[in-house]
Order: structure tokens, then sequence, then C-alpha cells
């Protein structure tokens, strides 16, 4: 089965750039209340985001194997169902990095000086890696398949 380890990889190196901004999170939050402005999600809102982002993902890869197996060989509609699946998906990626983006600037905003550049780095390499789940799953899944049809099957044969 294909994991989906980018993602959380991802999503765990850019949350762990914003603790000290997470953590003034609440105070950020009543601010931004008492101006009228919608206050954004908390940590533990957005965790839950990121989880339910890599269920997502994993059902991606799972949907993908299901479409290889039922191409039965057939590369035309391998590519067309893995295709359809992809642009699928690929909208919630960019959907949740444009989320993320947007909460940890949010929490770069309220943290230290100090602390900005890494979240500012941290944020700009994890973007590109989340956006680019759809393909490299599919990628992933298409190798795997590659790798399973070129094994041998059965015995070898060892009759002199």
């Amino acid at each position: 089965m294909i994991r989906i380890v980018p993602a959380a990889v991802a999503v765990a190196a850019v949350l762990a750039f914003a603790p000290a901004a997470l953590a003034q999170t609440a105070p950020a939050e009543a601010g931004q209340a008492a101006t009228g402005e919608t206050p954004g999600p908390s940590e533990a809102q957005f965790e839950a985001r990121a989880e339910a982002f890599g269920v997502r993902m994993q059902a991606m890869a799972t949907e993908m194997q299901s479409a290889v197996a039922g191409a039965g060989g057939d590369a035309a509609k391998q590519d067309a169902d893995l295709d359809a699946i992809e642009a699928r998906y690929q909208a919630y990626a960019d959907t949740f990095a444009t989320e993320l983006s947007a909460f940890v600037s949010a929490q770069a905003e309220a943290a230290p000086e100090e602390e900005r550049a890494g979240m500012t780095a941290g944020i700009a390499g994890a973007l590109p890696q989340i956006r680019a789940i759809p393909a490299t799953v599919r990628s992933q899944v298409e190798q795997a398949a590659a790798t399973a049809a070129a094994a041998p099957t059965g015995t070898p044969d060892t009759t002199p």
C-alpha cells in the first residue's frame, strides 16, 4: 500500500516552525474578534484539517491502486482513469496548500521576528511538496504496478 508520507512530513515540518506563534493564537484571535475580523483556525483545528487531508490522500492512493488493477493491463484505460483521479484530488491538494499557507502566514505575523524566517522557509519548502502529492502518488502507483508486472510469476523452471 502506498503511504502518504510527504504530506505528513511537510505539515509536521511547517507546524514545528510555529510553536511559539501557535501559543499566541488565542490572544491574536481575541484581538481579531474585538476588531470584528474573523479569526483563523486554531492549531487544533488546523491539525484536524491536516489529518483529514492525509486521510483523503490515502483514499486517493487506494483509488489509484484499484484503477490500475481494474484496467487489467489496458494502458489507455489505466491512464484515463488515473488522469481523472489525479485531477479530482489535485483540487484538494491545492486547497490544502492554500489553507496551510494562510495559516502559517497568520501565525508568522504573530511570531517573534527571529522565528519568522524559519516559518517562511518551512512553508516555502512544504507547499510544492503538498501540491505535488497527487502526481507523486500516481507515479508511485504506476511504478509499483510496472514492477509487479515485470516480476516473474510461478516457480522457476529448473529442469535441465
